[in-house]
C-alpha cells in the first residue's frame, strides 16, 4: 500500500479512521505500544556497537589511531539506511520502512560475528556498514509515535517511544561478560558476543513492526491531512508564509540534532578506549556505557513534557550547556575514578537527549504527513554523517593530543547552539512583526 493523494481511493481500513477522532486516538495509543515494544529490542541491538565496536577494531587493527572507524562506519551505514527507511516509509508506510531497517541491522550484526571468527577486516567493515541500518531505524522509530499526535503531544510522543529504548540499551552493555562467555563457548571471540545479542534483538524489533504496526500511522495521518486540506480555504499568502516557516524550522531542527550528535558520538566512542588504557575492565566499561545510554533515553519522558511545556528552543539551549558540562567533567576526571566518568557520560547522554527531542519536535512541527517521513529521513542522514565524522575524528584527536582535549573541544562546540537559537528567535520575531 502506498500513500494515496486521492481520498476517494482510500481503502476502507484507513477511511474509517479519517472520519472518527475516537478511532484516531485508539490507533495513536496502539501505535505507541507497538513502537515501545520494538524500541526495547532495538535498544539492546544498538548497544553492542557502542560498547565493543571500537574495542573489536582495536584488537583487529592493532592500533588506537583508527579505533573511531567502527563508529564512523556503522554511523555512515546508518546515514544510507536513514535515507532508504525515510523513502520507504513515505511511499509504503512506517511498518515496511522501519521493519526492513531493523532486519538489515540484524544481518549486519551476524556479519560482524563472522568477521570476528574469521579475522576478516574487510567483512568487519562491510558488516558494520549494514549494522548501521539498525541504528538509523532505532532513531527513526521515534517519529512513528508522532504521526497521529497533536502539536501539544509531539515531543511527549517521541520521548515515550524513546524512553523504552532504555531497557534494552542499558541491559546490552551490562551483558558484555555474559554474551562474551556465550560467544567463547561457541568458539567465537568474546568481543563479538554482544553482536549475537544485537542480531536477535534487531530481528525481533523488525518482526514486531512488520506484523503489528497496522493500520500504518503515517498512511492514516496523510489521509487525515488530505481530508482537512479539502476543507481548508486558507489564502495563498498564508500558505507561502507557512512554507517559509517550514523550511526554517527544518533547518533549525537539523542543526540542533547535528551538533549534539557530533559531540556525543566523538566523546562516547573514545571513552571505552580511554578506560582500557587506564586499567579498567570490560565490566567497568559496560557499566559506564550503560549509565551513558540510560541517560540518553531514560529521561525522555520528562524531556518530552518539558519540550512541549516550556518550548523547543529553550530545551535546545539546555542541551548545549549540558554537553559543555559533560566535556569539562570528562576532561578533569581522574583516570582511576569510575564515579566521575559515570557522571561525565551521564551528562553527555542527557545533553544529547535534550537536543534530540527538541530537534525532533521542531522537525515534526515543520512538516506535514505528505513530506514528513522523507524529510525526517533526509535530516537523519545528516545526523548520521555528523556522527560518522565525530567518530572518525575522535580517535585521531586523542592519538595526536589527549582524551581531555577531545572532551573539552566537544563541549565548546556544543555552545554554538546558543547563538543559533538566539538568531532563530530574532528572525522569527521580525517575520511575525512584518506580517
Amino acid at each position: 500500500m502506498t500513500l494515496n493523494k486521492d481520498l476517494k481511493k482510500l481503502p476502507a481500513s484507513i477511511q474509517g479512521y479519517v472520519d472518527s477522532p475516537e478511532k484516531q486516538r485508539k490507533l495513536y495509543r496502539r501505535t505507541l505500544t507497538t513502537v515501545i515494544i520494538s524500541q526495547i529490542f532495538g535498544g539492546a541491538g544498538l548497544a553492542a556497537g557502542i560498547t565493543v565496536g571500537a574495542l573489536l577494531a582495536q584488537d583487529m587493527l592493532g592500533t588506537d589511531s583508527f579505533t573511531g572507524v567502527p563508529t564512523a562506519l556503522f554511523t555512515l551505514g546508518s546515514a544510507a539506511a536513514a535515507f532508504l527507511v525515510g523513502r520507504l516509509s513515505q511511499r509504503y508506510g512506517r511498518n515496511l520502512g522501519l521493519g526492513m531497517g531493523f532486519l538489515a541491522g540484524s544481518l549486519g550484526a551476524i556479519g560482524v560475528v563472522f568477521a570476528a571468527m574469521t579475522n576478516s577486516l574487510i567483512l568487519l567493515l562491510i558488516s558494520l556498514l549494514i549494522y548501521g541500518g539498525g541504528t538509523a531505524t532505532n532513531l527513526q522509530a521515534r517519529y512513528a509515535g508522532t504521526d497521529l499526535a497533536n502539536s501539544k503531544q509531539r515531543a511527549t510522543a517521541a520521548s515515550t517511544a524513546m524512553v523504552f529504548t532504555t531497557f534494552g540499551a542499558v541491559a546490552g552493555p551490562n551483558l558484555v561478560n555474559v554474551t562474551g562467555d556465550l560467544a567463547l563457548s561457541l568458539g567465537i571471540p568474546s568481543l563479538a558476543g554482544p553482536f549475537l545479542l544485537a542480531a536477535a534483538a534487531y530481528g525481533l524489533a523488525g518482526i514486531v513492526l512488520l506484523v503489528f504496526l497496522r493500520p500504518d500511522p503515517l498512511l492514516v495521518a496523510n489521509a487525515i491531512a488530505l481530508h482537512r486540506k479539502d476543507d481548508d480555504n486558507a489564502s495563498s499568502l498564508k500558505e507561502e508564509v507557512n512554507q517559509r516557516a517550514e523550511k526554517r524550522g527544518i533547518t533549525l531542527g537539523a542543526i540542533v540534532m547535528i551538533l549534539t550528535q557530533i559531540v556525543m558520538v566523538a566523546i562516547m566512542t573514545m571513552t571505552p578506549v580511554h578506560m582500557r588504557h587506564h586499567g579498567h575492565g570490560l565490566s567497568e566499561v559496560g557499566l559506564v556505557i550503560g549509565f551513558h545510554v540510560g541517560s540518553m533515553y531514560l529521561p525522555s519522558l520528562v524531556t518530552g513534557v518539558l519540550v512541549d511545556k516550556i518550548g523547543r528552543t529553550a530545551m535546545a539551549v539546555a542541551s548545549g550547556i549540558t554537553l559543555l558540562l559533560a566535556g569539562i567533567v570528562a576532561a578533569v576526571a581522574p583516570t582511576d575514578s569510575l564515579v566521575v566518568l559515570i557522571v561525565a557520560l551521564s551528562l553527555l547522554g542527557l545533553g544529547w537527549n535534550f537536543g534530540l527531542i527538541s530537534g525532533t519536535a521542531i522537525i515534526v512541527d515543520a512538516t506535514t504527513p505528505a513530506n514528513r517521513a522523507k524529510t525526517q529521513g533526509s535530516v537523519d542522514v545528516l545526523i548520521a554523517l555528523a556522527g560518522a565524522s565525530g567518530g572518525a575524528i575522535s580517535g585521531m584527536v586523542v592519538a595526536q593530543s589527549s582524551y581531555a582535549m577531545l572532551t573539552v573541544s566537544g563541549g565548546i562546540l556544543s555552545l554554538l547552539l546558543i547563538p543559533i537559537i538566539l538568531w532563530r528567535r530574532q528572525e522569527k520575531s521580525e517575520n511575525q512583526f512584518s506580517l
